[in-house]
C-alpha cells in the first residue's frame, strides 16, 4: 500500500512537472495558462472638462486588470490589445458628440509616447508577465492624452475602445 502511495505520488509529480515544463519551453502567450480561464476589465478614462484656450494637453489615466484562475504558468506572459476606437486608426482616435471630433490618444507609457494599440502601424501591445500557479492577477496602467488648443463644441465626447488579451 505504501508502494503504490509512493508510485502515485511519482506519477503526479512527474504530470506537474509535464504541465510546467511547458511553460519553461514554450513561454509564449498562447500556452502561458494550462486549463485557466482569464479576464480582463478596464476603468473608464475620464478627461474631464476640457479647456481649448490652454495650452497644455489634458493628460489622464486608467488601468487594465486581468485575473487569471487555473493552472497558470510562471514563465508565460499576456498580451493586452487594444482597438482603434470609432476613429478606425489607432495612431489618430477621436472622441466623438455626434459629428463634432476631438482628437485624443491612448498610451502605454507615462510620457505618452508609445500609442497603445494592438501592435500594427506603429502601436504597441502591452505584454505582462505571469507570475502565479494557481491565480494570477495584474494591472497596467493606460494613459490618455488630449492634445491642446483643439477648438471643439462644448458638451460631452466618448469612445468606445475594446481591450483584448491573449495569454
Amino acid at each position: 500500500m505504501n508502494l503504490s502511495f509512493a508510485r502515485a505520488l511519482r506519477l503526479f509529480a512527474a504530470f506537474l512537472a509535464g504541465l510546467l515544463a511547458i511553460g519553461i519551453a514554450a513561454p509564449s502567450p498562447a500556452l502561458a495558462c494550462t486549463l485557466c480561464s482569464c479576464t480582463a476589465t478596464a476603468t473608464n478614462i475620464a478627461f474631464g472638462t476640457y479647456d481649448p484656450t490652454s495650452s497644455t494637453p489634458s493628460d489622464t489615466s486608467g488601468t487594465v486588470t486581468v485575473n487569471c484562475t487555473g493552472l497558470v504558468s510562471l514563465f508565460g506572459s499576456v498580451d493586452i490589445a487594444s482597438s482603434a476606437g470609432s476613429s478606425g486608426n489607432a495612431a489618430q482616435r477621436t472622441l466623438r458628440q455626434g459629428t463634432n471630433t476631438l482628437n485624443y490618444n491612448l498610451y502605454v507609457n507615462a510620457a505618452r509616447t508609445i500609442v497603445f494599440g494592438d501592435g500594427s502601424a506603429g502601436t504597441q501591445r502591452i505584454t505582462t508577465p505571469l507570475n502565479g500557479l494557481l491565480f494570477f492577477g495584474q494591472s497596467v496602467f493606460i494613459y490618455g492624452r488630449i492634445p491642446a488648443r483643439q477648438w471643439a463644441r462644448a458638451g460631452s465626447y466618448s469612445d468606445a475602445v475594446v481591450v483584448t488579451i491573449t495569454y
